[in-house]
């Protein structure tokens, strides 16, 4: 059976990170690993954190939570560290506040993407598995869907267009994801330039990436990155000029700049 390794990092998430470790549970398929990396919270994270981790070990539903609470040098420094320990055959970054769209989220990507391969088979997985985004407020309700959707077909040259899958809605095959580590020169959007090297190393392994058509997770409003825009922008540029070159990186934010100025206008 393919087993999913679920990483949430939280520092001082008590509010939010319950909703989250429920929609982990929820989740209807067996083979779960979640890897909750925490950076030494004081407020009341790890105890949530704890009562989730108990409450799941008598399900004996298949779920293994694993917790983990030391200081950490950020966000990616956590991710990192999460990585080490996965052993799932796929990895998922899903933050405090963040859920799955529906119990059966997992249940249905593997259905779909067709992961009922046999062990000497798992070389042939799909490098990456991704789906769409829905975004939801604190309070757990629908704001909208994601200005940015999945396209039918996903290459590392795809996210030129900005990131076009959501973090949370990109499931990296584990082997690979275990050699790609996050930069941490960056503060705000490691996530993307990890994508596209994941992506970058599919393309040279000749492995499929698949879109299962639907959305597949449910982004908190009001991110870490959101809350940064404009250093997450400076740094999204710095990591697309790596990618894809400045004169291409030029062209594409001043198209940018005209999308969400439309975008704007029309709303």
């Amino acid at each position: 059976m393919i087993t999913f390794s679920i990483i949430t990092v939280t520092y001082n998430a008590a509010e939010v990170s319950g909703r989250t470790f429920e929609s982990v549970a929820g989740q209807t398929y067996p083979a779960v690993e979640h890897i909750i990396v925490d950076g030494a919270s004081t407020d009341g994270t790890l105890a949530v954190a704890e009562e989730y981790r108990l409450r799941s070990d008598e399900a004996c539903n298949g779920h293994c939570v694993l917790i983990n609470s030391e200081p950490d040098s950020g966000i990616y420094d956590a991710m990192n560290k999460g990585l080490e320990r996965a052993t799932g055959n796929y990895v998922l970054f899903m933050n405090a506040g963040d859920t799955f769209a529906s119990p059966r989220t997992l249940a249905e990507i593997t259905e779909k993407a067709c992961l009922d391969v046999k062990e000497n088979e798992r070389r042939l997985l799909p490098a990456v598995i991704y789906g769409d985004t829905d975004i939801y407020d604190a309070g757990g309700n629908f704001v909208c869907h994601r200005h940015l959707s999945a396209p039918r077909r996903l290459s590392w040259r795809s996210f030129v267009k900005g990131m076009l899958v959501c973090h949370q809605a990109f499931y990296a095959r584990a082997d690979i994801a275990a050699r790609i580590t996050y930069n941490l020169k960056y503060k705000y959007s490691a996530d993307v330039d990890w994508c596209i090297q994941i992506m970058k190393d599919a393309e040279r392994n000749a492995l499929p990436m698949v879109n299962v058509n639907q959305v597949v997770a449910h982004y908190l409003q009001e991110g870490r990155t959101t809350q940064n825009h404009r250093a997450s922008l400076k740094e999204r540029y710095d990591v697309m000029c790596r990618h894809y070159g400045t004169f291409t990186t030029l062209f594409m934010h001043v198209c940018f700049a005209f999308r969400d100025l439309k975008r704007r206008l029309a709303g």
